[in-house]
């Protein structure tokens, strides 16, 4: 049970991490959100954007991570 409660703390702390990267975002120099393959729509008061290349690039990086930490693990 102390196992869970450990994995538990570390993904509230690594939430934390990314809301405050997401609140500073764009004084971030990393680019992300606006690179190229991201889609935005503009209309008269309408404001479509789906950063789909930002989010294959997070979902890799994360990926690589998450594989790297669960094998330093065994």
């Amino acid at each position: 049970m102390s196992e869970l409660g450990k994995i538990l703390i570390f993904f509230g702390i690594l939430m934390v991490v990314l809301g405050l990267l997401l609140m500073f975002f764009e004084r971030l120099p990393l680019g992300l959100g606006k690179l190229p393959g991201d889609i935005v729509i503009k209309k008269d008061n309408f404001v479509f954007y789906f950063p789909i290349v930002t989010s294959i690039l997070l979902s890799v990086l994360l990926t690589l991570l998450l594989n790297l930490l669960f094998s330093l693990k065994r």
